[in-house]
């Protein structure tokens, strides 16, 4: 211990020096750097040090050791046996007190058990207890208040350390050699079948619970995958034997562990993104999911997206491949291809683009003919029915057309070579609008890229992910109908900032 001075001297040459520890300690020769920086915390919050230090209250009190000490007396004065029944103090503890109160004592009894002042009567009935088996020797044992091996000693004070035959331990009689050998197969057999039975609940539960390919390599998984099945096995097999077969340190076993068992800093953000792609008809990649996050005031990065993706398992349906073609021939002279691929527009209603897509429910066939504009994708007009006749587009051009104002420019519309777009009752409204026309080259589905676009986003996200079987075709229009709006007014899409369509129309009003 120090002084109060030489502590003052430390501190005040700690400061002098520039709170240069290795200089301080050099300069005085004490104390160490952890005393040297307490003592310099302790001087700064109040200016001064303690003058002396404050004794310690001690964690036992005087009848919590007089208690002790009488047990010890009256006992046996064995210290492990006060120890058990007390379960206080610790036994360097009860040792000094029993050598502070009893100077008297040369040793000091530390077994196992309290041997006692037990009479010979009574070694001698424990015995006879021993040799008859009436009951286990730990339970004789207990009975009598001593240790199983203290009772053995007992036994071999009273009959010599030859055992009587019944208190051997039979061996077994030798097998035939035949017998052996299949004993030794028999057992090989069940290791091989604990171990396919191991691989096999391994392979399950990395199926259900990771997501893994029944028939994937086990040795391909994360330490934290293969921690996961482990932790979900353990109740029925050993952990040595999981880490084994996984090939899985114990370190990174117990490491992993320590992690899963934290808090889950992710999990609200998770159910967000679960309930994001629920509401956006699962058609959400990481991009667009992630701006949905950041609308939620949810920052995050497109890593994590797409890491707590994998881990939940949120796939979002490919598009696939399905084939309707409306061309009827060269009916009428076709227009030239203004657009020329170009679906980039300044304004609203400069440019629109039309087309039109089949679906195939068990019900029957529904047709769908909609007006985007290029400007933001919006959907403008559309129509819908059961047969692809000439009504379900003039029917869509008109809509169309009573959203135009008369200070608008006139915008261009654009489609393929289909039959519906070349018949008089579509030319007659095109004029009647002064509408200019635009038609892609023939065979050509890229002149149309933008409309076709769309309708991949509408199947992948709307039409595959569902089933239809149960739905009439009225019923099924209807649900087509209500998509359509959510994807004008909620869906977001990059190419916008993040903003749905009609979102994007009022900011840039």
């Amino acid at each position: 211990m120090y002084s109060y001075e030489e502590r003052m001297r430390a501190v005040e040459l700690y400061i002098k020096l520039g709170k240069r520890l290795r200089a301080t300690i050099r300069e005085l020769g004490y104390p160490t750097k952890n005393a040297l920086k307490g003592w310099h915390r302790e001087y700064e919050r109040g200016q001064d040090l303690a003058t002396r230090s404050v004794p310690r209250a001690p964690k036992f009190s005087e009848a919590q050791k007089q208690v002790a000490l009488e047990h010890y007396a009256s006992q046996g004065r064995c210290i492990s046996w006060t120890l058990r029944a007390l379960g206080y103090p610790g036994r360097a503890t009860l040792t000094a007190w029993v050598r502070e109160v009893f100077p008297d004592a040369k040793t000091v009894c530390t077994g196992t058990h309290g041997p006692g002042n037990h009479s010979d009567a009574v070694k001698k009935a424990a015995v006879v207890g021993l040799y008859s088996r009436q009951e286990s020797a730990q339970a004789l044992a207990e009975k009598v208040g001593v240790s199983r091996p203290t009772l053995y000693a007992w036994k071999n004070q009273l009959l010599g350390p030859e055992v009587p035959a019944t208190m051997k331990r039979k061996k077994r009689a030798p097998l035939d050699p035949e017998i052996e050998e299949l004993e030794r197969q028999r057992e090989a057999l069940q290791c091989c079948i604990r171990e396919l039975q191991i691989e096999h609940d391994l392979l399950k539960t990395a199926s259900e619970l990771i997501k893994k390919d029944p028939g994937g390599d086990l040795q391909d998984l994360s330490n934290r995958e293969k921690t996961m099945l482990i932790v979900a096995l353990k109740n029925r097999y050993k952990a040595p034997a999981l880490l084994a077969r996984l090939g899985l340190a114990r370190s990174s076993y117990f490491y992993h562990c320590a992690r899963i068992t934290l808090e889950d800093k992710y999990l609200p953000i998770r159910h967000t993104m679960k309930e994001a792609l629920e509401r956006n008809h699962r058609g959400l990649g990481y991009r667009r999911l992630r701006a949905s996050m950041m609308r939620h005031s949810i920052s995050i990065s497109e890593k994590v997206v797409r890491r707590l993706m994998k881990w939940c398992a949120l796939v979002v349906p490919k598009p696939k491949r399905r084939r309707y073609s409306s061309y009827l021939g060269e009916i009428s002279p076709a227009p030239e291809n203004i657009i020329n691929r170009d679906f980039q527009a300044s304004a609203p209603n400069e440019k629109w683009l039309t087309d039109i897509t089949e679906f195939h429910i068990r019900a029957g066939k529904v047709y769908l003919s909609p007006i985007i504009d290029c400007f933001d994708g919006l959907v403008i007009s559309w129509a819908i029915g059961t047969k692809p006749d000439a009504d379900l587009a003039n029917t869509m051009l008109d809509a169309a057309v009573e959203t135009i104002a008369d200070s608008e420019a006139l915008p261009i519309i654009h489609s393929d070579r289909g039959g519906h777009y070349r018949w008089p009752g579509w030319l007659e409204r095109i004029d009647a609008a002064k509408l200019v026309r635009s038609m892609s080259r023939k065979a050509s589905s890229q002149d149309n890229a933008a409309c076709e676009g769309f309708f991949g986003r509408l199947t992948t996200e709307f039409f595959y992910p569902r089933d239809w079987r149960t739905f009439t075709p009225a019923q099924f229009i209807d649900e087509v109908d209500a998509y359509i709006r959510w994807y004008n007014e909620t869906r977001i899409k990059m190419s916008l900032g993040g903003r749905s369509p009609i979102e994007y129309v009022k900011a840039s009003a």
